[in-house]
């Protein structure tokens, strides 16, 4: 269980510290003490040094700039590992030093110090690490397609990135496990429609990217509901992004490219939902 924690904390930690710090060597740096001294407290050096190494791998096979390398099987592979650690190497007995003095009560009892570091390992991943994992998964359906995209969007010719600029230039309004191709190219023109809306460009909404907030915020949704076995409201909530999504893809033509990106990015996403509740409930009843 330990080992499961410390490598989704350390891939969800850093590309937490890709999307937002300023300076990433800095973040880096804090997340690699952070994890030593979690390690050192906790008496788990070797999966602190695990998790070290999967973070530094996975940075380097799931880049955020450009489509990854090796598509989405670095998240199947790290899936794997962390399911594996879970099932089968279980809770440990002895949690080290921090284990004499950690407690953490819950409606439903004592939660042992490696459940909590999992808990928040499974929670950094679900924010950022899975938007690129569902962003690799598009990229190897070929979902997003330059000449669907220019045939969808007249204007999407004119607002593709320059050399050297990064993919999130044009896929800036949403992540794109929430939002169609056609809308990611109309992001590059909402400077115009703000101002014909009336919305001046210091304003925040100027500058919303509501998919990077609604993707995670959907996944942490199904993780507590599968754990609650709110099994209707879950329904409910899944049925409701359909609905709200069909005007559309209902005006999808004849490519059908919306409706197939809607459809695999909401697909994935699910899934890793559903798979991180897992680990937490197998962890929590092993």
């Amino acid at each position: 269980m330990i080992v499961a924690g410390f490598l989704l904390l350390a891939v969800g930690a850093a590309d937490l510290v890709r999307q937002f710090a300023s300076r990433r060597w800095i973040g880096y740096l804090v997340v690699a003490v952070i994890l030593l001294l979690l390690g050192s407290v906790s008496d788990a050096l070797l999966p602190m040094l695990a998790g070290l190494v999967v973070g530094a791998l996975w940075v380097w096979c799931m880049p955020s700039e450009r489509p990854a390398p090796l598509g989405f099987w670095p998240a199947v592979l790290l899936g794997v590992l962390s399911i594996g650690a879970v099932v089968w190497l279980g809770a440990r007995t002895d949690a080290g030093l921090i284990g004499s003095v950690w407690t953490l009560r819950s409606p439903f009892g004592d939660v042992p110090f490696d459940l909590a570091l999992l808990t928040l390992g499974v929670g950094l991943f679900l924010l950022e690490s899975a938007n690129l994992v569902v962003r690799a998964a598009l990229d190897g359906e070929h979902t997003w397609r330059p000449a669907e995209l220019r045939r969808l969007v007249p204007d999407a010719a004119e607002t593709s990135p320059a050399v050297g600029e990064p993919r999130d230039a044009v896929v800036s309004g949403e992540a794109p496990d929430e939002s169609a191709p056609a809308e990611s190219a109309a992001a590059e023109t909402t400077q115009a429609e703000t101002a014909a809306a009336g919305i001046p460009a210091s304003d925040p909404r100027a500058g919303f990217k509501g998919g990077r907030l609604i993707g995670p915020l959907e996944r942490i949704l199904v993780m507590i509901l599968t754990l609650a076995a709110a099994y209707p409201i879950l329904a409910a909530m899944l049925a409701a992004k359909g609905i709200v999504r069909f005007p559309e893809i209902s005006r999808d033509g004849e490519t059908g490219a919306r409706a197939e990106y809607f459809l695999v990015g909401s697909l994935v996403s699910w899934v890793i939902g559903l798979g991180a509740a897992f680990l937490v409930w197998w962890a929590a009843h092993s």
